[in-house]
C-alpha cells in the first residue's frame, strides 16, 4: 500500500509484517558544478511538494493519467535527491525514464542480483544520482524531455516516459526475525553522530546527469532469498515544469534554490557519510556513454545551466552517520 502524507510517500506491507513500512521524500538541493571534481554530499533544502495525479487528471497528459502516482515540480537544471527512512529492510529499485539508476539498463520487472539492480534500505539512506563507478554518482538534474539531455533519451533514443519509477520489495518476515535476533546478539554502543535541522506550458521533465559526487551505492549483504519478490508496490513520480505547476495545482512552485557557489561562499557545510561497513557497487558502464547536461549543451551550442562555477578552496565538511539528517536549518 502506498499513501501520500505530508509530502512523503509511505509504503507499507502489513500482511508481511506489522513493521514492514518505509517512507520516501524528494529533497531539494544544490546543483553541484560539473567540472570533473568529486564533490561531497550537498545539503537538503527542504522537501519538494508532492500531489496526487488523480486530483488534477483533467489538466495532465494522457500518460500521466494512465500511470497514476504522484507529481512534483522542478525548475529546469534543478537537482534533487531521494531520502529513504525505514527500520525494516526493503529492496528498492529506482528508474528515471525507465532506465535503472543503479545499472543503466532498461527497465526489467522484478529485482536481480547479477548485476544488482536495487538498493537495500535502510543501509542506503539517500540516493543523489546515477551510480557511475565505485564510490561516485552523477547528480540527478531535471531537464525537459525531447531535447536530448535526459539519460532516457541518450540510452534509448526516445523521450517516452520521464520522471521516476520507484518499486519496493519487503524482506520476508522470517528473514527479518532472524536478522533481529542476530542484531540483538552483537549490538554495541554507537558513536554519537552529528544532526542538523535544518497546458501550453505543460512540459514533461526527465532527469539528466549532472556533476560528480562522492556517494556509495551498497552491495546487498544478504542472500537473495530474504526478499519477498512476490510482493511489491510501485509508484510513478512525474516531474512537472515549475512554470506549469501553478496552472495545474493553483499553487506556486518553490523558488529556485541557491547556487552551490552562493552556498559555499556563505561558509555553510557539505557532508560526508560515515558509520557504514558496506561494500560499494562498481557502477554501471552504460552511464559512461551518457553526456552530462554541460557536455550536451556544449555539443548543441546551448547554455542549459544558468551557472556552473567551480568551487575553489577547501569546502567545510561535516561527517554524518547514516541515521542523521542532511537538512540545513532555515535562515540563509
Amino acid at each position: 500500500m502506498i499513501e501520500l502524507r505530508d509530502n512523503e510517500l509511505k509504503i507499507s506491507f502489513p500482511h508481511v509484517h506489522e513493521a514492514a513500512e518505509m517512507s520516501l521524500d524528494f529533497k531539494r538541493t544544490l546543483r553541484i558544478p560539473d567540472d570533473g571534481r568529486d564533490y561531497p554530499l550537498p545539503p537538503g533544502l527542504g522537501s519538494f511538494p508532492i500531489r496526487h495525479v488523480d486530483d488534477y487528471a483533467d489538466r495532465l497528459p494522457e500518460l500521466w493519467r494512465k500511470h497514476g502516482g504522484v507529481m512534483l515540480p522542478m525548475h529546469q537544471s534543478e537537482a534533487l535527491w531521494l531520502n529513504f527512512k525505514s527500520d525494516y529492510p526493503f529492496a528498492v529499485k529506482v528508474a528515471t525514464g525507465k532506465i535503472n539508476a543503479i545499472t543503466g539498463e532498461t527497465w526489467r520487472d522484478g529485482i536481480h542480483r547479477d548485476p544488482q539492480d536495487y538498493m537495500v534500505i535502510p543501509k542506503q539512506p539517500w540516493l543523489d544520482g546515477y551510480c557511475i563507478e565505485e564510490g561516485s554518482i552523477r547528480q540527478f538534474v531535471a531537464m525537459p524531455l525531447g531535447n536530448g539531455y535526459t539519460v532516457e533519451e541518450q540510452i534509448t533514443g526516445e523521450a517516452a516516459h520521464g520522471g521516476l519509477q520507484i518499486v519496493a520489495y519487503p524482506m520476508k518476515a522470517e528473514a527479518y526475525r532472524r536478522m533481529r535476533e542476530r542484531s540483538e546478539m552483537r549490538r554495541r554502543p554507537l558513536d554519537q553522530g552529528y544532526m542538523f535541522k535544518s497546458l501550453d506550458m505543460m512540459e514533461d521533465m526527465g532527469l539528466a546527469q549532472g556533476g560528480r559526487m562522492r556517494q556509495e551505492v551498497y552491495e546487498d549483504p544478504d542472500s537473495f532469498d530474504v526478499w519477498d519478490t512476490r510482493t511489491s508496490s510501485r509508484c510513478f513520480v512525474h516531474i512537472a515544469n515549475s512554470l506549469a505547476w501553478g496552472a495545474i495545482t493553483g499553487t506556486e512552485p518553490p523558488t529556485r534554490p541557491l547556487s552551490a557557489w552562493q552556498y559555499s561562499r556563505a561558509g555553510l557545510p557539505w557532508f560526508d557519510l560515515y558509520g557504514t561497513d558496506g561494500t560499494a557497487l562498481n557502477g554501471a558502464a552504460p552511464f559512461n556513454e551518457v553526456k552530462t547536461v554541460k557536455e550536451m549543451g556544449e555539443e548543441k551550442g546551448e547554455k542549459p545551466l544558468p551557472e556552473n562555477k567551480s568551487l575553489e578552496g577547501d569546502l567545510q565538511h561535516v561527517r554524518v552517520e547514516r541515521s542523521s539528517s542532511r537538512i540545513v536549518r532555515e535562515g540563509l
